[in-house]
């Protein structure tokens, strides 16, 4: 494993905030990471509340919204990579969100 590779598993997410346009995670040792909301599909299409419901997982490698199912990594965010969900997964997602008329 390289020193870079070592890196991104030491970084431990503390707090998470997402806005209208930004998720930020502040990490344990002292960096904080800001990715576009767009990257991730499920947060941008969330509610507030949804997206205030966060909780840690893995000890703090990660990050789920039960609301949203959606699990991003910190390992992901410091690597750059935006979500891995295909088109038909997300318009299936979206379309169990949408009450029916």
């Amino acid at each position: 494993m390289s020193s870079s590779r070592r890196e991104l598993k030491a970084a431990i997410a503390q707090s998470v905030k997402v806005t209208d346009d930004t998720l930020v995670v502040d990490l344990n040792d002292g960096r904080t990471i800001a990715a576009p909301i767009a990257w991730f599909p499920r947060l941008a299409h969330g509610t507030l509340a949804a997206r205030a419901n966060w909780r840690l997982i893995g000890g703090g490698e990660g990050i789920h919204w039960p609301d949203l199912d959606e699990d991003i990594s910190v390992e992901g965010l410091l690597a750059g990579r935006r979500s891995g969900e295909t088109d038909e997964s997300f318009r299936r997602w979206l379309q169990r969100r949408i009450p029916a008329a």
